[in-house]
Parts: structure tokens; sequence; C-alpha cells
């Protein structure tokens, strides 16, 4: 399949995925009164998919590759972040659990996708 817009691309579908449901959580009482935390996590979250659409659109792999890096970074970011909500009791050990394993998968996509741009632009 080519990739002919930046929706095309696994790993920003999965980080569009990982928006909602990291908004969902956050709704939550305890995490949405917690006003750095929660606007940290989705500025977080958003900058994943934000990277990649913005990567996609450099006309440039080396380009690309740096903007997918900041994505991996973000996600990072996100899966860091979990750990204090879960701390916090913000969020159950379920929703870490599952929001932790979305994230995983994420960077594995990203981390991949890197792989692949830096392999054709030798």
């Amino acid at each position: 399949m080519k990739i002919e817009s930046f929706t095309d691309i696994e790993s920003w579908k999965l980080a569009r995925e990982l928006v909602k449901d990291v908004y969902t959580v956050t709704k939550n009482n305890k995490f949405a009164k917690d006003y750095r935390l929660k606007d940290q996590i989705q500025r977080a979250v958003v900058s994943i998919m934000s990277n990649i659409a913005e990567g996609f659109d450099s006309n440039s792999n080396k380009t690309f590759i740096n903007f997918m890096n900041y994505s991996y970074r973000s996600a990072s970011e996100v899966e860091s972040l979990l750990y204090v909500a879960l701390d916090l009791e913000y969020i159950t050990k379920t929703e870490f659990d599952e929001l932790k394993e979305k994230v995983s998968t994420t960077k594995k996509l990203i981390g991949g996708f890197i792989k692949y741009l830096k392999s054709t632009s030798n």
C-alpha cells in the first residue's frame, strides 16, 4: 500500500486512538482537577500524531525522520506521565495497562517506520 497521506501511516492512526483514550481518562474528576498534569499529558499525546503529520509533509526523509523522533519522544513522555497518573490514583491499573500497551505499540510502529525511512534515504 502506498502512503499518500499522513492519515495512511499506521503509527498516526494508533496515535489518534491514543489521543481519544487519554482525553477520555483525563475527564475523570481527580485527573480533571490537576490542570497541569492534564494539560501536559494532553499536549504530549497530541504531539505524537502532530509530529508524524508535520514530518510527512516536510518533503525530506531527513526532516521526516527528525519529526518521527520527536513523535517517539512524545510517546515516551506520555508513558512517563501515565505512571504519575497511576501513582496519584487518577487512573486505574487496568486503564494504565491498556494505555501503556497502546503507547508501547505506537512507539514500536514509529521506531519501525524510522528504520524504514533511514533505509530508503541511503
